[in-house]
């Protein structure tokens, strides 16, 4: 199961919206994680491109959650685990 903690410990991955769906398009995402609280307008791409790719999406408990898993300072709506 993918998680926020797996972002965490990923030697490869994207953090947030734009750099998330590029790589999923790009077929470089082995899993996303969304954040809960995230608007779904926004999400919106992103998650056809992940059905349409087939690549796995798991959800984070919120932002905050998911920005601190993924080393940055503010909240993250998304990010993914690349392959490596």
């Amino acid at each position: 199961m993918v998680s926020a903690e797996a972002i965490r410990r990923a030697r490869k991955r994207t953090v947030g919206i734009k750099q998330t769906l590029r790589a999923v398009e790009q077929g470089m995402v082995r899993a996303v994680v969304v954040a809960r609280d995230a608007d779904v307008r926004l999400l919106g791409d992103l998650l056809a491109s992940c059905e349409r790719q087939g690549v796995t999406v798991a959800y984070a408990e919120s932002m905050r959650v998911l920005g601190e898993a993924s080393g940055i300072k503010v909240g993250a709506a998304a990010a993914a685990v690349l392959e490596e």
